[in-house]
């Protein structure tokens, strides 16, 4: 299946004092603000990395769901949080914390799909980055 989404950003000013808005065609941004400060300091607003994050997280919750279907088991919940590391310009690791509740599912089954979530989601297939986790399963 292919599609294609949108999403866009416009910039005013340098590249320190100037600011901008991201927007998507979903409208889940929607000229939701970045600037120098919300991306390498603790300034208000969001960042491109803490956006490949996000991406990234969703994209390997929703995988890991469908490998646990395919073992013929419903995951009661599946969190992920992602930290994105910039070093020098480059996002160079993105490290997931996993945690699920997936009733029924043995630990080293988890484990494997994990792993396989961790590999084949699509937004790891598109970085040029080293992605680690920790992944939990709870009872």
């Amino acid at each position: 299946m292919k599609f294609i989404r949108r999403a866009g950003a416009t910039w005013h000013g340098t590249g320190k004092e100037g600011k901008g808005t991201m927007s998507t065609q979903s409208t889940a941004l929607n000229n939701t603000q970045f600037s120098f400060g919300s991306r390498f300091e603790e300034g208000v607003g969001s960042s491109p990395e803490e956006l490949i994050g996000a991406a990234l997280a969703g994209c390997f919750s929703m995988k890991l769901g469908f490998l646990v279907v395919a073992e013929g088991l419903v995951a009661e919940s599946i969190e992920t949080s992602a930290k994105v590391t910039n070093d020098g310009g480059l996002i160079t690791l993105i490290h997931l914390d996993v945690k699920a509740k997936v009733p029924g599912m043995s630990a080293e089954n988890f484990a494997a799909a994990a792993k396989n979530a961790q590999d084949n989601c699509t937004i790891t297939k598109s970085l040029n980055s080293e992605v680690t986790m920790n992944a939990t399963l709870e009872a």
